[in-house]
């Protein structure tokens, strides 16, 4: 979804095909290996991917559609978080990672799950270009005085999406 390059890249276009082969490698590799970052944008395949890592490696999700579920976890396991959103959600985050960390299960989903649909919205198809999205986000917090990008990136996205 970030790079259509990369389709294939575990040498299978099926996930569940190339979930085996990323495995097989970290588990040829596990004491060499903190952790894998994804960006699946599916919590089922996260999770059940989480749930094949060695012991001790960590799954970094970047899974920008459901991430309160999957950091929070299942009382088992649960996903470390590398995501895009927290830029633009910073004090949301910071405040929702210190209430998970206190074990206040509830006002971690409080402040998370209004941050789900901006989050949504800035990561939707064609997800590579979420960047505009973090870019325009900082312009409108007053974090830079002009929405530009190198590369006239901030052109990607269509100004409106006609299927509304």
């Amino acid at each position: 979804m970030f790079d259509p390059a990369l389709e294939g890249y575990f040498g299978h276009a099926d996930h569940m095909a190339a979930m085996d082969v990323c495995v097989g490698i970290i588990e040829a590799n596990a004491a060499k290996v903190d952790g894998i970052k994804l960006s699946l944008l599916d919590k089922d395949k996260e999770i059940a991917l989480r749930a094949r890592l060695p012991e001790g490696v960590r799954m970094y999700t970047g899974d920008d559609f459901n991430y309160p579920e999957l950091i929070a976890g299942d009382g088992r396991q649960h996903s470390d978080a590398l995501l895009g959103i927290f830029d633009p959600i910073a004090p949301a985050a910071s405040a929702a990672l210190s209430a998970l960390a206190e074990g206040r299960l509830a006002e971690f989903h409080e402040v998370f799950e209004p941050t789900v649909p901006l989050s949504r919205h800035v990561f939707r198809a064609p997800t590579r270009f979420y960047k505009t999205g973090v870019v325009f986000m900082a312009y409108l917090n007053g974090h830079q005085d002009h929405f530009v990008m190198v590369g006239r990136r901030a052109a990607e996205r269509p100004l409106a999406d006609p299927s509304r």
